[in-house]
């Protein structure tokens, strides 16, 4: 086969919109990516945290629906946006750094022992970074393809799952964060982009 068959190897779009020689673009793999947390827990470093991430889901924004009744139609507005939770599994590892991060994190929010909670969100709150990577490692630098950066984190559950004789895998603790608000970065491309408020000449839905 030859080699310049390769650049077919796409989808055919109309009038010349994108070059006949591009072929298919490069996708982000679903494996290349790293998580790291800031101000979760106490201790530091945080990069054991990062290590033992399995999975992580990235941020999904959803506009709450208004419906306009008028006479024999309805008008739909796009109402305010909310964040779904993400979800994070984590290898439990033996030394017992992400039990001890996580379990800081819990106390932070609220101390199970004395019985007393935070007394407001930045007591607790942390951010998260989702980077998708390029590859690279060692000698080679990965670089960064695009960040998700999620403010004002809290834990809402933290699972320690189960322990099983029967098993041949490790144990895993199951996190869901709830965050207030995220963006994509670098700025400029993606959601955060400054993309200009568009206010049309005639007010209407």
């Amino acid at each position: 086969m030859s080699v310049s068959s390769l650049t077919k190897m796409t989808v055919p779009v109309p009038g010349g919109q994108s070059a006949t020689s591009q072929g298919l673009l490069m996708p982000k793999l679903k494996y290349r990516f790293r998580v790291i947390f800031e101000n979760l827990g106490v201790s530091t470093p945080r990069t054991e945290l990062t290590k033992q991430v399995m999975d992580f889901t990235r941020p999904n924004p959803t506009f709450e629906n208004i419906d306009i009744h008028v006479y024999n139609s309805i008008v739909k507005l796009a109402g305010k946006p909310s964040w779904a939770d993400v979800s994070c599994n984590i290898r439990d590892d033996a030394s017992g750094t992400v039990t001890k991060l996580v379990g800081e994190q819990m106390q932070k929010q609220f101390d199970f022992m004395e019985q007393a909670s935070a007394a407001s969100g930045i007591d607790y709150k942390f951010t998260t970074r989702v980077e998708m990577l390029d590859g690279g490692n060692g000698a080679h630098e990965p670089q960064v393809l695009e960040t998700w950066e999620l403010y004002g984190c809290y834990l809402q559950s933290a699972n320690y799952n189960d322990v099983n004789y029967g098993a041949n895998e490790p144990a895993t603790i199951s996190l869901v964060i709830r965050f207030d608000n995220a963006v994509q970065t670098p700025l400029g491309a993606g959601i955060g982009a400054d993309v200009g408020r568009t206010l049309g000449s005639n007010v209407t839905g």
